[in-house]
């Protein structure tokens, strides 16, 4: 027998409109009303339906989420931490994904739009302008992961790539190594071209006085790429004594060609990656990454994206997530013939 609203309400003594107050929070209920709708609700095992709740508070508790690749090791992480923080707040998340193709994400701002979530947070490493228009002509509360401004309806997390990646280069150049290549992600990425220009800054920073050198090599945030990147570098004379990725996919992939090319990690070549994905801690060796956060990052999208819902004039703010170096086996010093 399924239990109805009306029962609860029998049971507590109360009338129908104050069990819906106690379950939506929608107006004040004295502690002992309360305590016996509660009581009342656990001993009927009333379950509240949500399709019609929603629909009575014109709202439907939901949060859009697009990311670029549920398969990367980046993502579920990411995914499980606003999950988390959103089902604290009494929202559930609906995950959409790009596949890293930014024609793609316009058809997942149609499909959030047409189930009326309450706000979208989109954590892509890919731009699409006619997505990201639609979105913010929406009117809906948005966060971004590192594009545009904050404003209406419109709030910004951005991660200081720049700080880990600086941390890295000053990690490398300790252990004496001065001709470092870098595996950058796709150029039409923002987060690539941010990486890639953080290298290159730091590198240069250290031009003059400590001779530095550096390569720069196309990848795609995957696996195979990483392989490709070292396939050519271990043709180039001389051949560079460090490594760093722009994503521990790629680090990965590099670390495996290493391997299979019969050179030793840190021994012969130390290697960075960027990301900490789990898989980083458990590689032979483990390998040095940049941390980026992502239950921070998850937690901080969430609350930035309820507060500016809540806030009267539906203004985001724009707010910053660190990045850091951990250590691991993958890096030593500089082998002697790469000195100098």
């Amino acid at each position: 027998m399924n239990t109805r609203i009306k029962d609860v309400a029998a049971l507590a003594g109360v009338s129908t409109a104050t069990v819906s107050h106690v379950l939506n929070e929608t107006r004040f209920v004295k502690a002992d009303t309360k305590a016996r709708v509660l009581a009342a609700i656990q001993k009927t095992g009333y379950t509240p339906n949500a399709h019609a709740r929603n629909l009575a508070s014109g709202s439907s508790r939901t949060i859009g989420l697009i990311i670029s690749d549920i398969t990367n090791p980046f993502f579920p992480d990411l995914v499980k931490s606003i999950q988390n923080r959103a089902l604290d707040k009494g929202y559930e998340v609906i995950v959409t994904n790009t596949d890293y193709e930014s024609e793609h994400e316009a058809s997942c701002v149609q499909r959030l739009l047409e189930l009326r979530v309450n706000g979208v947070i989109v954590m892509t490493t890919e731009q699409n302008s006619a997505g990201t228009e639609r979105l913010l002509a929406s009117g809906i509360p948005t966060v971004f992961l590192d594009i545009g401004e904050a404003g209406r309806h419109c709030g910004i997390v951005r991660v200081d790539y720049e700080e880990g990646i600086r941390s890295a280069v000053e990690h490398l150049l300790q252990l004496g190594h001065r001709h470092i290549a870098f595996i950058n992600g796709p150029n039409e990425f923002l987060s690539a071209q941010v990486r890639c220009d953080a290298f290159v800054d730091a590198m240069q920073s250290h031009r003059e006085d400590l001779h530095t050198q550096w390569n720069i090599l196309a990848g795609d945030f995957r696996l195979e790429s990483g392989a490709k990147a070292v396939r050519q570098l271990l043709e180039w004379n001389p051949r560079p004594t460090a490594i760093m990725a722009a994503s521990d996919l790629m680090a990965l992939g590099a670390q495996a060609e290493l391997k299979r090319q019969g050179l030793r990690l840190p021994e012969d070549c130390s290697l960075i990656g960027f990301d900490d994905i789990w898989q980083a801690a458990l590689s032979d060796p483990p390998l040095t990454t940049i941390v980026i956060p992502r239950a921070e990052l998850g937690r901080v999208a969430v609350e930035e994206l309820l507060a500016m819902a809540a806030a009267t004039d539906g203004t985001g703010r724009s707010v910053q997530v660190h990045t850091s170096l951990m250590v691991r086996r993958s890096t030593g010093p500089v082998p002697a013939a790469g000195a100098g």
